[in-house]
């Protein structure tokens, strides 16, 4: 079932028949490179990851599958994710390095938030990004969030942006 649709991109929950794209997705270097995430062990391991994903069931939202249209492939995952421990709503994107600098993190992350506003009525979304990410920056700031503070984790610089919804 399609969560959200964009001119070019389908997104939809994403499910253990996902396993071996989570899988492929988190094994380059250079895509985990700004995350802090270690790569799953093994196929096996991303789906029991996708099978202890509880986000939609809790929250009816959260890191969604992205899919082209033009050839219904897997590229990645954008979402919004509820961090309890900070109480705060964070959109978050993933792409496949053959699918960078094409919009694609920028088109589905703008339909996430605008859902994140219309039908969850979230109030504050915010943006983490490691200093460095100049390409996750650029997305940010073209989704309209603004820089609001730095902080470091494990020695390494992170930004924190924002965007506020005035209804």
């Amino acid at each position: 079932m399609h969560i959200l649709e964009t001119e070019r991109l389908y997104l939809r929950e994403m499910t253990i028949d996902d396993a071996e794209n989570a899988y492929f997705l988190n094994l380059d270097p250079e895509v985990l490179r700004f995350t802090g995430d270690e790569p799953f062990e093994s196929i096996e391991k991303a789906r029991s990851f996708l099978e202890n994903y509880d986000h939609y069931r809790k929250y009816g939202f959260g890191r969604w599958a992205m899919i082209l249209k033009s050839t219904h492939e897997f590229i990645g995952f954008c979402g919004l994710k509820y961090t309890e421990e900070e109480n705060e709503f964070d959109i978050g994107f993933r792409l496949l390095k053959n699918h960078w600098n094409k919009g694609y993190a920028t088109e589905a992350a703008k339909a996430c938030l605008d859902l994140g506003f219309s039908k969850f009525d979230m109030k504050e979304i915010v943006g983490r990004v490691m200093k460095e990410n100049m390409a996750s920056i650029r997305v940010l700031e073209k989704l309209g969030l603004r820089f609001h503070h730095s902080i470091l984790i494990d020695g390494q610089e992170e930004l924190i942006y924002k965007i506020s919804h005035h209804s």
